[in-house]
């Protein structure tokens, strides 16, 4: 059921105020009534709302900068950037490692909910209590409301509160804004709260840093108490010939090509009122495009003003794997002609449903154009060379033929280190015999879609073989238990003879001995320009006739192995979301011949 104000329904009134253009009222007004709805309005004090309505106006939402930036939010709104706050995998696993791990604390959301840390939300409150700019990850301002340079890793950075007027950092200065301050009139734009028009910042300045990987590093270098770096991506890049050629992040993550430093095409940053201010300036694409996806209810996101008319507990109660909203359907059930399911009271009418139906639709062209950016950036930046048969295949003899994979990528190693031990890259290979039945593979996946290592639950049950052939660039972590051999564990947690995880400081430090005691990673990634080699051997009892065989073969991605989603509490759909997300890419066969 629809919450009415003065007999005006929630999604007509915010609607109103999105086509007035009132988008930080439209914001403040969901905000508002959602937390109106679930606590007792008498138990906040009317300075503690005052106190909340002022850290929003000091920390502007994304949607508040989309009235004249409105392509690059459009990039922005469904990039990883402004996934991070809303990422479910993240909230699992922020939520398991403090529960291993009190003491880190804010150590995850200052860098994924960097805005709400600044704003004092408490780190564990659940994401629909959060502001709108604070679920907005890195946003806007958490990169162009910065003002000195940091070069320390962990998050450490200072956002610059001010309202909207306040001014914007950037890589070139402001002469467009001060273009369209000094005619203001002209382009129908406010620079105080006393004027109207579309609210603008007054000012924009240069920061150096904002063009430099330096700026990077913040939230891309990450060491845990133990030492255990879970992101090593700025490690790896300092070690580059990217370094040493002067290519910076922003050259491939930000230019005309996904993961190739080819340019930035150039453009206009911002319209106003229907007009281009520098279009032959540089610009910077802000997709950031990168190997990451979302596995959210695809009504969270991407971030779409539409999608703010309803909250994200009333999304998160929308079936968007069914018909809800589509016209056929929803006459067919209006007609009779299907049993109308048990609707939510949120989306038992029609309208609404048919409304969300087009955010959804739209959010999902959305995902598919970062699926499509997703593959480039894989795919410009690695190869796959092969098979190379050692002698002449015969029937009845091992088949001895191997693969060379190269990384291609001149700034970090394939797969980057993303949460150090979790980005999965693997090569699929299958054997197709003439009558094309397949007689050998290695990198299957299991009933869950783990590969078949020593993490598949189906291994460890004797449901499938382990893979022995498994080529797999995944790092693991490597623990000591206490009988002095190593184990491969989810996270860098060392076991205690009863078997309980816990994180507790070094006896010597990390600086001595290089590594933290007992804990270390065993990386399996190939650095920029590198290559590996995947050798693999088929046992001739399978190659039981003469003819034309054929060796298949694929390169596979996905963000995080199932195992490990379930060792955080992962939900069936978010597995679900994982798998319908693996990447399947440079995949070939070539054919061959086998003699009698």
């Amino acid at each position: 059921m629809r919450n009415e104000t003065m007999g005006v329904t929630r999604g007509r009134l915010v609607g109103a105020l999105l086509a007035a253009g009132v988008m930080v009222a439209a914001v403040l007004f969901m905000d508002g009534l959602a937390r109106a709805e679930e606590a007792d309005p008498k138990a906040k004090s009317t300075d503690e709302m005052h106190a909340a309505l002022l850290d929003a106006d000091l920390y502007p939402s994304a949607s508040k900068c989309m009235a004249c930036h409105e392509e690059i939010y459009q990039e922005w709104s469904s990039s990883n950037h402004a996934y991070a706050s809303i990422s479910p995998m993240f909230h699992k696993f922020e939520q398991k490692i403090n529960a291993i791990a009190p003491t880190i604390n804010t150590f995850c959301v200052r860098c994924h909910a960097s805005v709400g840390t600044s704003m004092n939300e408490p780190r564990e409150m659940p994401l629909w209590e959060r502001s709108q700019v604070s679920r907005e990850g890195v946003t806007c301002i958490t990169c162009h409301r910065v003002n000195e340079a940091y070069t320390k890793v962990n998050g450490a950075r200072r956002i610059v509160p001010g309202k909207i007027f306040e001014p914007v950092y950037g890589p070139f200065g402001g002469d467009g804004v001060a273009e369209v301050v000094k005619n203001k009139d002209g382009y129908k734009v406010a620079t105080s709260e006393e004027e109207r028009g579309n609210q603008i910042h007054t000012e924009g300045r240069k920061f150096a840093q904002l063009s430099s990987s330096e700026f990077c590093v913040s939230c891309h270098q990450v060491a845990v108490n133990l030492g255990i770096k879970l992101e090593v991506v700025w490690d790896q890049y300092r070690a580059s010939p990217a370094l040493s050629e002067g290519i910076t992040c922003q050259d491939c993550h930000m230019g005309k090509e996904p993961g190739v430093a080819s340019g930035y095409r150039t453009g206009a940053a911002a319209l106003v009122n229907g007009q281009a201010i520098n279009e032959s300036r540089v610009r910077h694409d802000h997709s950031f495009p990168g190997p990451g996806y979302p596995t959210a209810h695809p009504g969270i996101f991407p971030h779409n003003p539409k999608a703010e008319n309803w909250t994200m507990e009333q999304w998160l109660q929308f079936d968007y794997r069914a018909p809800w909203g589509e016209s056929d359907w929803e006459d067919q059930v209006e007609e009779g002609e299907i049993e109308a399911p048990e609707f939510p009271e949120a989306w038992a009418d029609r309208f609404d449903r048919e409304e969300a139906r087009e955010v959804i639709n739209e959010n999902l062209e959305a995902i598919e154009r970062k699926r499509g950016l997703r593959r480039a950036v894989m795919e410009n930046g690695s190869h796959v060379d092969g098979p190379f048969i050692d002698g002449a295949p015969r029937a009845g003899g091992d088949l001895d033929f191997s693969y060379i994979v190269f990384n291609t990528n001149k700034g970090h190693n394939l797969p980057s280190g993303s949460l150090g031990a979790q980005p999965e890259v693997w090569l699929n290979v299958a054997l197709i015999d003439p009558d094309g039945k397949n007689v050998w593979e290695s990198g299957y996946v299991d009933s869950v879609g783990d590969m078949a290592d020593l993490h598949s639950a189906d291994v460890l049950t004797g449901k499938i073989a382990h893979d022995d052939q498994l080529f797999n660039l995944q790092t693991k972590f490597l623990t000591t238990n206490v009988k002095g051999t190593d184990r491969e564990m989810y996270l860098p947690v060392n076991l205690d003879v009863d078997q309980l995880p816990f994180l507790r400081p070094p006896a010597q430090p990390t600086t001595v001995i290089n590594h933290p005691p007992f804990v270390r990673m065993e990386g399996r990634s190939i650095p920029p320009l590198g290559s590996r080699k995947a050798s693999y051997s088929v046992p001739g009892e399978l190659l039981t006739k003469p003819g034309k065989y054929r060796l298949a073969v694929r390169m596979r991605s996905r963000a995080e192995p199932i195992y490990f989603m379930r060792f955080v509490g992962a939900t069936s759909e978010m597995e679900r979301a994982m798998n319908e997300w693996m990447l399947d890419y440079h995949a070939y066969q070539v054919e061959f011949e086998v003699k009698g």
